[in-house]
This record gives structure tokens, C-alpha cells and sequence, in this order.
């Protein structure tokens, strides 16, 4: 017989949980464990790459080349609607992926 990958512990009757240690842990778990700003960065990059027309996202980023270039594409792009609104979508997306990407690297 194999034994088991598994160890069942038993709960300590007496181990009791305080409110800080419960509010460390949410903490914890809402900030991914790479700090408030750490967690927020991805969401602030596609907030701000969510208003039209600068792109701003990767320009938080640091990434100046890539929204100046698509700030140049969209002028051709702005007479066919539907691929405007593509590229705008496309831009929000690439700028959350960027600054999640920041993130991980800079707590690697």
C-alpha cells in the first residue's frame, strides 16, 4: 500500500482568530500579496486607457512609443468606425496585460 499524499491536521480547539489577523488576510488576498498598488496598477492602466482617443493606459505604462503609435493609427482607422472601436478595445486590453505584466516582474 501507498500511503498518502494528504496529512489530515486536526483544528485546535483553542487557536482563536482576531479581527486583525482576519483583516491581514483579506488584505492579502484582495492585493494579490504585491501591495495596494500593486494590485491597482493593471485596473488604473485600463481605466486610463479606457478614454478615447489619447491612450493613455500605455503612456502609464511607460510604454510612450506604443500610444504615441497607436494615437497615429487611429487616424485612418477613425473612418471606418467598427475598426476604430476595435483598436480602442484592443488598447484597453494591451494596457491592463502590460501593467500586470510590470507587476509581476517587478516582485519576481
Amino acid at each position: 500500500m501507498t500511503e498518502s499524499q494528504f496529512h489530515v491536521s486536526e483544528n485546535e480547539p483553542n487557536k482563536v482568530f482576531t479581527g486583525w489577523r482576519v483583516f491581514k488576510q483579506i488584505w492579502k488576498e484582495i492585493t494579490l500579496g504585491v501591495g495596494f498598488w500593486g494590485a491597482m496598477r493593471p485596473l488604473v492602466a485600463a481605466l486610463l486607457a479606457a478614454v478615447p482617443f489619447v491612450f493613455l493606459g500605455h503612456h502609464f505604462n511607460r510604454k510612450h512609443q506604443k500610444g504615441f503609435d497607436l494615437a497615429l493609427l487611429q487616424i485612418p482607422l477613425a473612418l471606418t468606425v467598427v475598426l476604430w472601436f476595435v483598436l480602442w478595445a484592443y488598447s484597453i486590453f494591451e494596457a491592463w496585460r502590460d501593467a500586470t505584466r510590470f507587476v509581476a516582474e517587478l516582485n519576481a
